[in-house]
């Protein structure tokens, strides 16, 4: 760890091998988005796409650019940004690497508010906003039941296991109940999809994020680190320990309820970035801003991925983030049983 004083008097710590980390990551996922924004039935170069970026374009190059394939690339990013803050912040405050939205049943939560409005035939609009409810709405019914005890440990993971449990069966028995065609638009919203996502989707997102990140960051990010050595050392340290975790747990559930609205419950990238964020750091702690550009990096990946993985048909971003994840959890699995922790 590194530390900068200041004339003023003031010090900043911060570890060299994170920061490079996280300035790796922005860079290759600028990288893979110049590389996504070039592709399509409308081919260009890359340096088309900087030379159209930075104002030197075609008419026809600025509207496909700018209207059509940025704004699915912005929302790759802002969304793999907001799941790996919100999966770093879950596994800190439960205190174990399973933790993630994807097991405490806040992600189902949002997609059981979509399906509802799904089978009462809404618009796009109704979606978004009845997944951000039914998600916050999840998030209030998970604290209230944990409230007694704490919202920590295994007792928020078994009861988010519960919880998601439940609305796995409500969400099947919706789908049950929806129009065919209605139907199929479900699954594919449920399954996690950036295809046909513009400026609407990005913007309520990008205002979420830019408000959350630095509350957490910068507000709460040094007092979570305390707070992973236990509540009691915490507490001693002066960290108002039930307060600072209702606090990260809305501002958690927030952004995966946002998240969920923008481009679906895409799913294992809060699981997988923050385990990524912290192998590559070789730092301890919840490791924030590095999660958070691992996790733009995996999204916007996986979506160019599934973009050109088979030729003349799409798949859903979530389908490749589910089956890397999928791979990623079996192996931390296995690897927790070898170190003898399972």
């Amino acid at each position: 760890m590194t530390v900068l004083r200041t004339p003023g008097g003031f010090s900043l710590r911060f570890r060299p091998r994170a920061l490079a980390v996280g300035a790796g990551c922005a860079l290759l996922a600028a990288g893979l988005g110049v590389l996504a924004i070039a592709g399509g039935d409308y081919p260009m170069t890359p340096a088309d796409v900087l030379r159209t970026l930075l104002g030197g374009g075609t008419p026809a190059e600025e509207f496909i650019i700018h209207e059509l394939r940025l704004p699915r690339l912005v929302t790759a990013l802002l969304v793999g940004a907001a799941l790996a803050l919100a999966g770093a912040v879950f596994q800190s405050l439960v205190r174990n690497p399973l933790g993630s939205p994807d097991m405490l049943g806040f992600t189902q939560g949002a997609s059981t508010g979509a399906l509802i409005v799904v089978v009462l035939g809404g618009g796009s609009l109704a979606l978004s906003g009845a997944a951000v409810a039914s998600g916050l709405a999840t998030g209030l019914l998970v604290s209230l039941l944990t409230w007694r005890t704490g919202v920590h440990g295994y007792r928020l993971i078994l009861v988010g296991i519960g919880i998601t449990a439940i609305l796995t069966g409500v969400n099947g028995y919706l789908l049950t109940r929806a129009p065919l065609m209605d139907a199929a638009r479900a699954v594919l919203w449920l399954t996690g999809s950036l295809d046909g996502r513009g400026w609407t989707e990005a913007l309520p997102l990008l205002i979420v994020l830019a408000t959350l990140a630095p509350l957490v960051l910068l507000g709460c990010g040094p007092a979570l680190r305390m707070l992973e050595m236990g509540d009691d050392t915490a507490a001693a340290l002066g960290v108002p320990v039930r307060r600072l975790r209702m606090v990260l747990l809305g501002a958690a559930v927030l952004l995966v309820s946002f998240a969920a609205a923008a481009a679906g419950p895409v799913s294992f990238v809060a699981l997988t970035a923050p385990h990524l964020a912290r192998r590559l750091t070789r730092a301890p702690g919840p490791n924030l801003l590095p999660a958070m550009c691992v996790g733009a990096t995996l999204l916007v990946g996986a979506d160019l991925l599934a973009q050109r993985a088979f030729t003349g048909h799409q798949l859903p971003a979530g389908a490749i983030t589910g089956a890397i994840g999928g791979a990623y959890l079996v192996w931390l699995l296995a690897a927790q049983r070898r170190a003898g922790r399972l």
